[in-house]
Formats: structure tokens, C-alpha cells, sequence
């Protein structure tokens, strides 16, 4: 069994390899999302593993055989059927926390979000950025402070969704209009 190791904070990348999460879940297609790569996180963040788990019981079992003892482990699923499964634990400085649905990865809402939250930093570039962990460290969480910073109203998880389609001109010019553009 895997056990908490006793340090502090590490980047996330080494946190993921310290504890060979990638590699233990590789049947379930997992992926690192969120804040810290995107470089957007702050004391609070954690590490979001996203997976695809087609087969609910075998990845339960899994990862409560891999993680089960890690720090602060706790593992729930939605009374419905096809809802995701989440389980948090703390490891290496950081809250894991790896969230399993039925759908592919890549067509899970995280996931959605993440890519599309990545374009805009790559567009929107270091004021983007700046304006976003500003907003997080006031207690947005990651979407709504993604839409607050583009000066859009309404609800920042389906907006961000509604933005994947958009292409780079468009959303240049999303940014520009929330000035982010070029000095």
C-alpha cells in the first residue's frame, strides 16, 4: 500500500509521479486537469485526475486498494445511474482528488473546461493569467473566474462550454474586448 509521504508541498508534476497515480489508473485513461497545470493555482488547489470508468466496481476496488490509506481518503458516488465517482485523499503537499465517469475523458465537463481554459491563458497570455488568480484568490473558483474575467454575466461553467467551438480569432477578440488584448 501506497502511504502518505512525509514532505511538503511539491510541484504538482512530481506529486503525480511521486505516487505513480498515472500509471496505477492507466486502464481508466486518466489526466491531470485544473489549476496547477495550468499554472493557475494557488495554496488551496488541488490535483484533479480525471478517468473514464466504463466499469464502476473494478475502479472502486482499484482505487481503494491503491490509495485506500492514503491521508484523508474518502471515496463517494451520486445514487444514480452513469454519475461519476470521487475520491480525495491528501499526498506529497497536495488534496488528490480523482473523479471517474462513464464518459470518455474527453468528452467529460472538467475535461471541456480545462481545454478550453487553456487556450484562453495561451491567448490571453500573462494578464489573462494575472487577472484569473486574482479573481481565485478573492474565492472564485476556476470557471466563474475565467467568465468574470472575459466580462461575461451569467453562469461561468456553461459559458465556458459554450466557448468551445469558438475559434482563436473569436476568441482573441473575446479577449481584447474584456482587455486582455495587445498593449
Amino acid at each position: 500500500m501506497l502511504r502518505d509521504p512525509p514532505v511538503s508541498r511539491t510541484d504538482h508534476q512530481t506529486a503525480v509521479h511521486q505516487i505513480g497515480i498515472l500509471e496505477t489508473l492507466a486502464a481508466y485513461d486518466p489526466h491531470v486537469a485544473g489549476t496547477p497545470p495550468l499554472g493557475i493555482d494557488t495554496p488551496t488547489s488541488d490535483i484533479d485526475i480525471l478517468c473514464c470508468a466504463p466499469h464502476v466496481e473494478a475502479f472502486v476496488a482499484e482505487v481503494v486498494r491503491s490509495y485506500g490509506e492514503m491521508s484523508g481518503f474518502r471515496i463517494w458516488q451520486w445514487i444514480a445511474d452513469d454519475r461519476p465517482v470521487i475520491a480525495t485523499f491528501q499526498a506529497c503537499g497536495w488534496d488528490f482528488e480523482i473523479f471517474a465517469s462513464p464518459l470518455p475523458v474527453a468528452e467529460q465537463f472538467g475535461w471541456r473546461h480545462f481545454e478550453i481554459e487553456r487556450r484562453l491563458l495561451a491567448l490571453g497570455g500573462d494578464r489573462l493569467k494575472d487577472a484569473i488568480l486574482a479573481l481565485r484568490r478573492q474565492g472564485l473558483k476556476t470557471e466563474p473566474a475565467f467568465w468574470s474575467a472575459l466580462a461575461r454575466e451569467g453562469d461561468g461553467y456553461l459559458g465556458l462550454l459554450s466557448l468551445e467551438q469558438a475559434t482563436d480569432t473569436e476568441l482573441r477578440k473575446m479577449l481584447d474586448a474584456a482587455g486582455f488584448g495587445p498593449n
